[in-house]
């Protein structure tokens, strides 16, 4: 990937807050508007300044960190899958679990069956 210094670099402080506020909000809705608003941007500078510094849309950065967190928790012990998913966003079973399975390679249920070195080092890959 080329690296655009005269988009990324200015805005790497505003993204990185951006991205902890994500982070610290999950059980909210994050959608592009609320978070260009946020950064003071209108939503396609939101979106090109975002993905310049991050290599990733804003909505597929959220995605990934929901499903990093529900992986946390299957990883935990959560016992009902479709909690999971529904705190993570998904309204059933099926969207999460292909949303998983494309993000991490294995399926909610088969990653509660790995080994704890085996499941943290997926969410690390993430």
């Amino acid at each position: 990937m080329v690296t655009d210094y005269t988009t990324e670099q200015p805005y790497n402080g505003l993204v990185q807050q951006i991205e902890r506020y994500i982070c610290q909000n999950l059980h909210q809705p994050l959608d592009r508007e609320m978070l260009a608003e946020m950064a003071g941007f209108s939503i396609p500078h939101f979106h090109r300044v975002f993905t310049a510094c991050t290599g990733e849309s804003a909505i597929s950065y959220v995605r990934r960190m929901r499903l990093i967190s529900a992986g946390r928790k299957l990883r935990m012990g959560a016992v009902d899958i479709m909690e999971v998913a529904l705190a993570a966003g998904y309204e059933s079973h099926a969207a999460f679990s292909k949303a998983f399975k494309k993000q991490f390679g294995v399926s909610p249920s088969a990653f509660r069956q790995l080994g704890c070195s085996a499941a943290t080092a997926l969410l690390r890959q993430a």
